[in-house]
């Protein structure tokens, strides 16, 4: 395995010197038409679909999906794809459903949401919980496998701090420019992704043909994995019987089977992508149309999200298990299933590992860049100019932006510099899952009842919230204690440390279920419409032909891939 060329530095840096240069471009060409902080914020308008399509995935794939998912695909097989698969259906329900509400009632923040449908207490409460999670979970997360990748694929040493700070400070770059800037070169980051992301699984899948002697044949590749093995190639996973290896439980543990579909698995991505800040604000300063068919984009562009960060993960645990990469896994004697992406970029050839590495790059950069902006969003919008300066000016506003986006970086590369965390530990993708979806249930059950049961009111809303956090905890850390390891709720099984685990998607969804049905409760003793509930109108929802056509397009493809390997 050789190191970098003079070829991948050459391409990485036409890379690096197009996106820096086409955003700078955008910024001056808007500079004087720039007059209002939603502008900045929100580049109100001036998104085009393929754009808005464009940014959603840049900022949803960043180093947790190319490294974490990656290290999941080595672990369990292609089930984790279903994280991607669901996704494109949830992206559906958002853009029919939730978009129109949130543009009817002009929402630019999603604490902005709860203010106008609740309180402002509920509002404070999420805006001062969402900025601690996006800078502590969310840009420490992708920072931190960034630059463990990178600095990998540079033959490791010291260069994890040195790559950590360049990758931060090309996001200010990136950022300082506002949401016009950050969308359009989001477009470049995308295309760039997509093209060293399939060129990386091109040269996993001729890896394990020429191991096996089937020369350098991607099809004969990808059937090989296929053969060797089959269980990494069911989209469920069985439930564990008596006498299950480890291997089987860890596998269940993480994506369990059927029950993962009736419970946490909607609740992640409808949270995620209708719910979420640094993913809604992409659509929310455009017209419904736009934002509509963008949305709808993006779901067709995450259908191709398996191929270029899955498959590769496939790939090395093959490899891997048949005698190869054995020191690329497990580096200086330590294995962790998370190194399977970086093991297999080590084998790109000359011109391709450049090409691979600004892909690698660009996700990171266009990831850290959204939730900067979404985290300098809401704290200007929803915390500063309601209570710090409620009289600010426009411009003050977009400088105590800019100002955010430097400090929210600059923290969290403290955060990341010795791993405070423990990100490493728990595993890139995992690290998130968990920690995202302690807070999910309550938050999407608070969203989904605001939007369309006009009788939830404010104190359901705080109940809800502080009831789906609470729970999620309980089943996730206390339950089997309490309650014991097998209930007429859940069963738990014994992991890897040896205590007993609930499936984390069952934990999710036994949360939301029962703060749901709590919300619905203490709102009956409301009044039968809450004065602050939102006017829906049947019209809204109506799609037009072209639209349609993208939903029915992805939902046969996703029912293909499902039937293809159901099990």
């Amino acid at each position: 395995m050789e190191k970098f060329a003079t070829v991948d530095y050459v391409i990485f840096v036409i890379y690096f010197f197009i996106v820096a240069g086409y955003g700078y471009w955008i910024y001056r060409k808007k500079t004087s038409a720039q007059s209002s902080s939603k502008d900045y914020f929100l580049a109100e308008g001036s998104l085009t679909w393929w754009a808005i399509g464009a940014s959603l995935i840049a900022s949803n794939i960043s180093a947790e999906q190319f490294i974490g998912m990656s290290g999941n695909g080595f672990e369990v097989g292609i089930a984790v794809a279903a994280y991607e698969l669901i996704a494109a259906v949830a992206l559906i329900i958002v853009a029919v459903w939730f978009i129109p509400v949130y543009l009817k009632n002009k929402i630019f923040t999603m604490p902005q949401f709860l203010n106008n449908r609740y309180n402002e207490t509920t509002s404070l409460i999420m805006a001062v919980f969402w900025l601690f999670l996006y800078v502590f979970v969310n840009l420490t997360s992708i920072l931190y496998l960034g630059a463990i990748a990178i600095s990998s694929m540079a033959g490791g040493g010291d260069s994890f701090h040195m790559i950590m700070v360049a990758l931060a400070v090309f996001a200010v770059i990136i950022t300082l420019g506002g949401m016009r800037v950050i969308g359009f070169t989001d477009v470049i980051q995308v295309v760039v992704l997509i093209i060293g992301g399939v060129a990386t699984t091109y040269v996993a899948l001729t890896l394990v043909s020429e191991h096996f002697g089937l020369g350098k044949d991607v099809l004969a590749g990808f059937n090989k994995l296929m053969e060797d093995s089959p269980n990494h190639f069911k989209m469920i996973v069985d439930k564990p019987g008596p006498g299950a290896s480890q291997e089987e439980i860890n596998k269940y543990l993480m994506l369990p089977g059927i029950g993962m579909y009736l419970a946490g698995i909607w609740i992640v991505n409808l949270n995620y992508w209708g719910c979420n800040q640094y993913i809604t604000q992409r659509a929310l300063g455009a017209d419904l149309k736009t934002a509509r068919t963008g949305i709808l984009f993006a779901g067709l562009l995450k259908l191709l999200m398996p191929i270029i960060v899955m498959l590769p993960g496939i790939a090395a645990y093959v490899l891997y298990k048949n005698g190869a990469l054995q020191e690329e896994m497990a580096p200086g004697g330590v294995f962790h299933a998370d190194n399977a992406y970086s093991a297999i970029l080590g084998y790109l050839p000359n011109g391709m590992k450049g090409l691979a590495l600004a892909a690698l790059t660009a996700a990171i950069v266009a990831g850290l860049a959204g939730k900067a902006n979404s985290i300098a969003t809401i704290f200007t919008l929803d915390i500063y100019k309601k209570y710090i300066s409620k009289e600010a000016s426009e411009t003050k506003m977009v400088w105590v932006g800019k100002i955010t986006i430097v400090i929210s970086i600059l923290v969290s590369v403290l955060f990341t510099w010795n791993d405070t965390l423990g990100i490493g530990g728990a595993g890139g993708f995992t690290f998130i899952q968990k920690y995202t979806g302690f807070i999910s249930p309550g938050v999407f059950a608070m969203f989904l009842l605001g939007m369309f049961w006009k009788r939830t009111t404010g104190p359901a809303a705080i109940t809800g919230l502080i009831t789906g956090f609470g729970l999620s905890v309980f089943f996730n850390e206390f339950a089997t204690k309490v309650l014991g390891p097998e209930t007429w709720l859940y069963t738990a099984y014994l992991n890897r440390a040896g205590q007993y685990e609930i499936p984390f998607q069952i934990c999710m969804g036994l949360a939301f279920a029962f703060t749901l049905a709590l919300m619905i409760l203490v709102s009956l003793f409301g009044p039968k419409e809450n004065p602050k509930a939102f006017e829906l109108d049947k019209k809204m929802f109506k799609v037009e032909p072209s639209v349609m056509v993208l939903i029915v397009v992805t939902l046969l493809l996703v029912t293909a891939i499902y039937v293809r390997f159901w099990s």
